[in-house]
């Protein structure tokens, strides 16, 4: 299956639309790693499967991990157990061969006019011993480590020792990540640093032409010569430098590709014209809106308005906390849909959300002429046949429903707009098949429960149009979030007790271990064994769902504990979206330890929706990591779903955050979203502003730009063709 991204995908396609010929001859940095001097087809083999390096530009952006300064020379006596690496001059006293076949080692001292170390070589032996000599001044570089309280050196660098050559050292030298499969081959990190010189020996400023605009340049190292300086630095200013463009340029080009998709996509993508609000959107909004909107919500209707009335396909992504009012947005751009003339479908990833939005709506336009109807698998037949008529001949307003909504045979007389609810839990496929309802394709609003973080958001998700509700309703009251160790179950099930006893219900909620299914379900099989023994039947009543029990199990079992059939509900992270128990005041989250920050957050959730004050129990381990207790001290400290998201990505880096789509965006060599936000936020300015000046880069001060852009395109890695 092609992985591709479909940014990357429309990105090719503006491309295209581009129309410009790239002149430029191929770059020597598209030249097979083999063809470096020094590399042949054995070497270049180890270094394809070992670091993925198939190409000259693959070693070009190889970057060393950290530089050495060796040019400073240390004494035995000033070496400290916290030392790391030092390099040091001095004469070799003795050397000797201990032990025999595999337990062989060879062991020196080394003595200056301050002390001795004593140097050893497990393996290489047979080359030390050709290459050293009793007795002559050595220089000595390595990394510093004790044995019985005396400091040692295991298979340092060394080199006959010339005052003359202290000079000619380069200030930094680079240290490279390397395997043991390559250090077998004789490519250890300074043998990778030998093959990237020759590297700058091959190549020229031609190969790595300039695509910054010049008034980026003003205060920035050149291109070329950042990457000579980011591999062998003159200087730890020239280091800063150099890392500081490189990091600028990733941001700058990642952003640049999201503005032009986003500008190509509002000039190119024709959507339906909502060009009034009208008689359905006011005579709601002043008679039966329940209460007032937030300032958030207010600035999202807005931006969705102003969307819809321009005439090109709106792509709009909504994020905002639990509780946040989303469902209120969806409504009223429904509302306008309707006003103009035009159907809507609202399209969840559970039957029971769906209804659960189906039966909100339906509350909420009682008193209005607008006909909704809910689509799921379990809709009878009679009234499936009475709903697909209904939206063929525009006797239907509203569709609430599941993935029932994209099959072929439900038919729109007049789709205007697509609201998607938990976007994450649709395909791509799926959520495409929406757009075929309709000639022109509908408006799209894609909603989330998981606040993204803002730098994320700018990359992962910058070429959509982006909303964020940060406000809550007022009156609702915060969840009260505490942390208790397994020690403490008793008190914890008491708690529960007094709680059910006042009417209300609670949440067990078990982790879903994804290595293993049968362990996942033996502890949530015990859990539930040693529930009822804390509430035994008939006094209290449990439900159970699980990954394992049927959807019409699962679904049933969902309904009982809404309906307040069952007090408690034991489960996994099924419950996690699609359940909405105003009455359930409490939620006990076990091995809590094992579960992410968004995730924990997302599960309390579930509770706090109604008016009594609600609690979320974090039951952990006595043993949990230090991390895992940082995750849940910040549980309990914060309700701000974005604080929470924001350092979800800091513990736990982007690559790992649930929700978050597979993008070019992120691949970043030496940019860090976490790290990098100021340079994040210059880069996206900056982008901005040039491409709403020149929106196809047809400026000659866009030129490099441009030309570097086509050149990614079209770019042939001869190298990793097998």
């Amino acid at each position: 299956m092609n992985q591709e991204p479909i940014f990357c995908h429309l990105f090719g396609i503006f491309v295209q639309n581009l129309k410009i010929v790239s002149l430029s001859t191929a770059s020597l940095l598209s030249s097979p790693i083999e063809y470096l001097k020094g590399v042949g087809p054995l070497r270049a083999d180890m270094l394809k499967k070992e670091l993925s390096l198939f190409t000259f530009n693959d070693l070009l952006h190889h970057f060393p991990h950290r530089h050495i300064d060796k040019t400073k020379v240390g004494t035995i006596a000033s070496i400290t157990p916290d030392m790391d690496f030092i390099q040091i001059k001095g004469v070799l006293q003795g050397i000797d061969i201990i032990g025999v076949k595999r337990s062989k080692r060879m062991v020196t001292q080394l003595k200056d006019e301050t002390g001795t170390i004593e140097l050893a070589w497990f393996q290489g032996i047979t080359w030390v011993q050709k290459n050293i000599v009793e007795g002559q001044a050595y220089l000595v570089f390595g990394r510093v480590s004790f044995f019985n309280g005396k400091a040692q050196m295991v298979h340092p660098e060394i080199e006959p020792y010339v005052a003359s050559t202290m000079v000619q050292k380069s200030l930094l030298e680079p240290v490279y990540s390397s395997t043991e499969k390559l250090k077998a081959r004789g490519l250890n990190a300074k043998q990778i640093g030998k093959l990237t010189q020759t590297l700058f020996q091959q190549i020229s400023d031609r190969d790595v032409p300039e695509n910054l605009p010049l008034h980026l340049l003003e205060n920035r190292m050149g291109r070329w010569e950042a990457y000579r300086q980011i591999h062998f630095p003159t200087s730890q200013a020239n280091y800063k430098k150099a890392v500081d463009r490189l990091i600028f340029e990733e941001l700058f080009i990642a952003q640049v590709r999201l503005n032009l998709i986003k500008i190509d996509r509002h000039k190119n993508s024709k959507g339906h014209l909502f060009e009034k609000v009208g008689n359905y959107f006011n005579t709601f909004y002043s008679k039966h809106l329940p209460f007032e909107l937030t300032g958030a919500q207010k600035r999202v209707i807005k931006e969705i308005r102003q969307d819809v009335g321009k005439g090109y396909q709106m792509n709009r992504l909504l994020q905002g906390d639990v509780g946040s009012g989303k469902t209120m947005i969806a409504l009223l751009a429904m509302l306008i849909a309707a006003d103009n003339g035009f159907q809507s479908c609202l399209m969840a990833p559970t039957e029971i959300l769906a209804t659960q939005h189906y039966e909100s709506l339906t509350e909420l336009l009682k008193e209005m002429p607008i006909e909704i109807a809910l689509l799921t698998g379990s809709t009878k037949i009679g009234e499936r046949r009475r709903i697909l008529k209904g939206l063929l001949e525009d006797d239907i307003h509203f569709v609430v429903g599941t993935h029932a909504i994209i099959e072929d045979v439900v038919q729109f007389k007049n789709l205007g707009l697509a609201v998607i609810d938990e976007q994450h839990r649709f395909g791509v496929a799926q959520r495409a098949r929406l757009w075929k309802k309709s000639t022109i394709p509908p408006h799209v609003l894609v909603m989330t429960a998981t606040p993204i973080p803002r730098t994320l958001a700018m990359t992962a998700f910058g070429d959509l149009d982006y909303s964020v509700m940060d406000e809550l309703p007022p009156g609702r009251q915060v969840i009260k979030t505490v942390h208790r160790y397994e020690t403490s179950r008793a008190s914890v099930m008491d708690f529960v007790k007094t709680e059910i006893i006042k009417g209300r219900q609670a949440y067990y909620v078990y982790p879903l271990i994804e290595e293993s299914e049968n362990l996942s379900f033996e502890d949530l099989m015990q859990g539930y064994e040693q529930v009822k023994i804390f509430f035994p039947e008939p006094t209290y009543k449990i439900s159970m769902v699980h990954g394992r029990q049927s959807s019409v199990e699962k679904e049933t079992n969902m309904h009982r504990f809404k309906t307040g059939d069952t007090q408690i509900l034991v489960g996994t992270t099924v419950i996690e979206v699609g359940v909405n128990v105003p009455n359930a005041s409490v939620m006990v989250i076990e091995s809590a330890e094992k579960f992410g920050l968004s995730q924990l957050h997302q599960l309390r959730g579930r509770v706090g929706r109604g008016k009594e004050q609600s609690y979320c129990i974090l039951l952990s381990s006595v043993k949990a990591g230090r991390e895992a207790k940082e995750r849940l001290k910040i549980m309990c400290t914060t309700n701000d779903g974005f604080l929470i998201a924001e350092k979800d990505l800091e513990i736990r880096g982007p690559g790992d955050i649930d929700g978050t789509r597979q993008s070019g965006a992120l691949n970043f060599k030496l940019a860090n979203i976490i790290n990098d936000k100021l340079a994040l936020e210059e880069a996206r300015q900056a982008a901005f502003e040039l491409c709403e000046k020149d929106p196809t880069l047809q400026s000659p001060e866009n030129a490099v730009i441009r030309s570097f852009l086509i050149s990614q395109k079209s770019k042939i890695g001869w190298g990793k063709i097998a």
